[in-house]
């Protein structure tokens, strides 16, 4: 029973994008909160202090850049609203 809550919880918070992978969310979700860890600052204001909590909302919003190495491409962060 808690596998299966678990598994609620993780597709709930790892995005559905046909293009990107949960892998890569993962990653790029550590890279950052490791910044924030580091003293980066937030782009979004939050209520949460774990820097894991922000790094994953910033990155399903889409407002971490990264280079994608198989392809050779840096995904831009997206615009402002």
């Amino acid at each position: 029973m808690a596998e299966s809550n678990l598994r609620q919880t993780a597709q709930s918070v790892i995005p559905d994008d046909p293009e990107a992978s949960a892998y890569r969310f993962i990653i790029v979700a550590a890279k950052r909160a490791r910044q924030l860890q580091n003293g980066a600052r937030s782009v979004l204001p939050s209520t949460s202090k774990k820097p894991t909590i922000a790094a994953m909302e910033e990155v399903r919003r889409g407002l971490v850049p990264y280079e994608d190495t198989a392809i050779g491409k840096t995904v831009e962060a997206a615009p402002e609203s």
